[in-house]
């Protein structure tokens, strides 16, 4: 309903609703605060206007002031927040599926890129792409996305490698945010690898004295992100690049210790990065630090589950130490899935992770490392906080993450736009 210049909309008869919003929203949950009952509280209903959320309160009070006439009712089925998708690669053409035999056959991620599979092969297709095809691609996955539940991402390049693609790749991202629901944040990685037969050393003075510059007067990304890691880029390297970004006024997010312990933990804690992703083989002493320094760990199953691989993120370590962590789905060309439930799937079906603990992880804590440009909260429910929600076909809030394949939604709710899930 609309009164004056305020659009206004009424949502009653919502089931348990896991608003996720005790205490400061603005920081993120950890240790046993991410599956406290308080999270959780039953039957609410919401007054939505101009897309944010000004009113929660019992559904029968919402009624009592705003009749029903014209308000929507959520048939008593569970509520959790909009997720937020802290790392994807979501641009990018080619097709790496024969990857899977060559992993079979024995092969590691670094032999696959040696024998020209691997990023450098996805760089050379991507190059190749028109801003036209990429965007018709971005809209095709951010359709996936959104009926996964994803209310707002980060988009990184990375598969461009060279000044005229990165920048290409950070315009398309751009444009599918101006016309899409999803609240998209951009991230430069130019750092992602070196160039198909090039120079690691040359290309880090390429991306100082020509790519970031030119990534700057374009004003698209907020972030910078190198992939720290022993055989691609060393720390000293990746210290180099980001000091230049954060003089810049980029912040960081940073690929760490995916494959080894290489230090890379400890260094996005002295960076002051908002996140260190991967981070699978970090040292507890590195976990610590980075907790202190509030970068957030980013765990990304989804990886190490299509690389074959059987070790698992730390996520009960972080747990027993109230050390604050999230999830992403680490789209990319091996790990194709915009799933964040598919994630959820992962940690509570074969971590045994809570179901809370796990969503908390991928919009409360993921939405923290990823702020919005207009500082509204996000990832939680809260008055004041965008008007984002999923409406469960269910009537429980663990059902988020329980139907593996098939997205749990009936329906999403994006800035008080609601998208019916056919």
């Amino acid at each position: 309903m609309t009164r004056g210049d305020t659009m206004r909309s009424v949502l009653l008869d919502a089931g348990p609703v896991a608003h996720l919003a005790t205490g400061d929203v603005f920081t993120p949950l950890a240790g046993a605060a991410m599956s406290s009952d308080d999270l959780i509280e039953e039957g609410l209903g919401f007054v939505i206007e101009n897309g944010v959320f000004t009113r929660i309160a019992p559904s029968e009070d919402i009624e009592a002031e705003f009749g029903r006439a014209q308000a929507v009712s959520l048939n008593h089925r569970a509520i959790v927040p909009g997720l937020v998708d802290g790392h994807t690669h979501l641009l990018w053409g080619g097709d790496r599926s024969n990857e899977m035999r060559m992993r079979q056959q024995g092969l590691s991620y670094a032999e696959i890129g040696a024998r020209g599979g691997g990023i450098r092969h996805t760089v050379m297709s991507t190059r190749a792409l028109s801003q036209s095809e990429l965007l018709t691609l971005g809209q095709q996955r951010l359709k996936v996305a959104l009926c996964c539940g994803t209310t707002a991402l980060e988009a990184k390049s990375g598969y461009g490698l060279d000044t005229e693609t990165e920048l290409r790749l950070l315009q398309t991202a751009s444009a599918l945010n101006a016309e899409s629901h999803i609240d998209i944040h951009h991230t430069w990685l130019g750092a992602h690898d070196a160039p198909p037969g090039g120079d690691r050393a040359d290309y880090v003075e390429e991306l100082l004295s020509e790519q970031l510059p030119a990534v700057i007067d374009q004003g698209i990304a907020q972030y910078a992100d190198v992939f720290c890691e022993p055989g691609w880029f060393t720390l000293e390297e990746t210290a180099s690049i980001c000091e230049a970004a954060k003089q810049a006024g980029l912040k960081i997010r940073l690929h760490v210790d995916e494959f080894a312990d290489g230090g890379g933990l400890g260094l996005a804690a002295e960076l002051g990065a908002v996140t260190a992703d991967h981070a699978g083989y970090s040292s507890s002493d590195q976990r610590a630090a980075a907790a202190e320094a509030g970068a957030l760990q980013g765990f990304l199953p989804g990886t190490p589950y299509v690389l074959g691989m059987d070790h698992w993120p730390p996520v009960q370590e972080c747990i027993d130490e109230g050390w604050a962590w999230t999830l992403a789905s680490d789209f990319n060309p091996n790990c194709q899935s915009l799933s964040l439930p598919m994630v959820g799937s992962f940690v509570t079906h074969r971590m045994g992770v809570d179901p809370l603990s796990a969503l908390v992880a991928c919009s409360r804590n993921s939405g923290v490392g990823l702020k919005r440009s207009d500082g509204l909260a996000h990832g939680v429910i809260v008055e004041g906080g965008v008007a984002n929600l999923n409406v469960l076909n269910g009537v429980e809030v663990d059902g988020w993450c329980q139907t593996p394949g098939v997205s749990p939604f009936g329906a999403t709710m994006i800035g008080g736009v609601m998208n019916e899930h056919q």
